[in-house]
């Protein structure tokens, strides 16, 4: 009896999974909207004519990517970014990149001289100097031409694990306006700037400079020159007292300097929309796991990151765009004694199973979005509210051994606010032409 109703169920389990999993498929195939192709420079005309209204509705868009280096992803956020340009005004434009970059990429997107090449060389992440953001910067600076400094788009950086350069600025700073500072203080600032963080060890020397950070800020503060260049210095010391900050957080108690780094990280992006933009209205480009609205890695990890801070604050008038794919080509970097380390192609042919991607991949659609809060409220299976796997590639890129190190659990209905699906994805061109 026992054997026969072990048969019995071994039957009918699969048939209900079967029965479940097309009812899932057919709810997203005919409730998600199609994303006509990876185009840059191509209308979301699909999207127009269906946008849900919380995204419609936001403020502050935060884009993903589930790699840092994916050819449809930065296409995707460049072909979004444009549309929200055009259609709701936004004119901030905030990276996962240093406050270093700005200035450079600020003064070219404005009309100042040089080319795609040497535009790109103010990026300080790799991952960026691709001809795909170099032809958004393009795309940025020929929207700019003949519009007043107020119409224009502009260029920030949020992350702090950059100091260099920032020295020269405080310096450049107090000789300009002929302020006297303790000639010691200007040494830590150029110390500081100059180090590299060794993320293998713990160091106190850093710790040590943080106070002497807040001492040439507060004189810089008492000297109370006014110039145009005041709030400016004043943020870039902020930027160094972070990045210092952080410094000293590394090999901590582990999530500590993650942390802090995605906390800074919502504090810049809070002083850009409040003093940077006149509608309160910006775009984000960053990985997915800095601009879910839940926290990093897993479900449950607690892990406080961007996006949590941003929902926390912002509400509704914060939206995160998350996303995931099926199959393709993607970049890692592998660890090899023998020939020296280097970056390698890999090919995923398929999804992997239990994933979430296992079952998006079904759905008779190349690209599409999902507004996640309309598959809360109505898909029948409540996928998105199940606990599922996806692939978190960070910035060593695609590690499949061990796989499970990049294979992570998440709730997609509590991690973000739309999600977009890729079925194929490829890397993009390092080629600058």
């Amino acid at each position: 009896m026992i054997k026969k109703t072990i048969s019995i169920l071994a039957l009918i389990i699969p048939l209900l999974f079967y029965s479940q999993n097309k009812e899932t498929i057919n709810w997203i195939t005919y409730n998600s909207i199609t994303i006509e192709d990876a185009n840059p420079d191509s209308e979301l005309m699909i999207f127009k004519e269906n946008i849900p209204n919380k995204f419609n509705n936001t403020k502050i868009y935060g884009f993903g990517e589930a790699s840092h280096n994916t050819k449809e992803f930065f296409n995707l956020k460049a072909k979004f970014f444009k549309h929200l340009v055009k259609n709701q005004g936004v004119k901030i434009f905030i990276m996962e990149e240093s406050y270093q970059a700005e200035s450079g990429i600020n003064e070219w997107i404005s009309g100042g001289k040089g080319d795609i090449k040497t535009i790109a060389k103010n990026f300080n992440i790799g991952f960026w100097y691709t001809k795909e953001i170099v032809n958004l910067l393009e795309w940025m600076r020929e929207y700019n031409i003949g519009k007043t400094t107020e119409e224009q788009i502009r260029f920030y950086g949020m992350d702090i694990q950059i100091g260099e350069k920032i020295n020269q600025e405080i310096r450049k700073y107090v000789f300009k306006n002929k302020i006297t500072i303790d000639e010691n203080l200007l040494t830590v600032a150029d110390s500081c700037a100059n180090k590299k963080i060794d993320f293998s060890k713990l160091e106190s020397w850093w710790q040590i400079q943080v106070p002497k950070l807040y001492k040439l800020k507060q004189e810089i503060l008492n000297s109370n020159k006014e110039s145009n260049d005041s709030k400016t210095i004043v943020r870039s010391l902020d930027y160094l007292i972070s990045y210092t900050e952080y410094a000293s957080l590394i090999k901590e108690k582990y999530p500590k300097s993650t942390q802090f780094r995605d906390l800074k990280m919502f504090e810049n992006v809070k002083y850009i929309v409040e003093n940077e933009s006149k509608n309160g209205k910006a775009f984000i480009w960053a990985h997915n796991e800095h601009i879910n609205k839940r926290e990093m890695y897993y479900s449950g990890s607690n892990i406080i990151n961007l996006g949590r801070h941003l929902k926390d604050y912002y509400k509704d008038d914060y939206y995160s765009v998350g996303f995931d794919f099926g199959t393709g080509k993607i970049k890692g970097y592998v660890l090899d004694k023998n020939k020296g380390n280097y970056w390698k192609t890999f090919h995923i042919e398929k999804p992997f199973k239990k994933t979430y991607a296992n079952t998006l991949m079904n759905v008779e659609k190349d690209i599409y979005f999902v507004d996640l809060e309309n598959a809360f409220n109505n898909e029948p299976t409540k996928f998105f509210s199940k606990k599922s796997k996806h692939l978190v590639i960070g910035g060593g890129g695609y590690q499949p051994k061990p796989l499970y190190k990049i294979m992570s659990s998440k709730i997609y209905n509590e991690t973000y606010d739309g999600l977009i699906f890729v079925k194929k994805i490829s890397v993009p061109n390092y080629t600058l032409d």
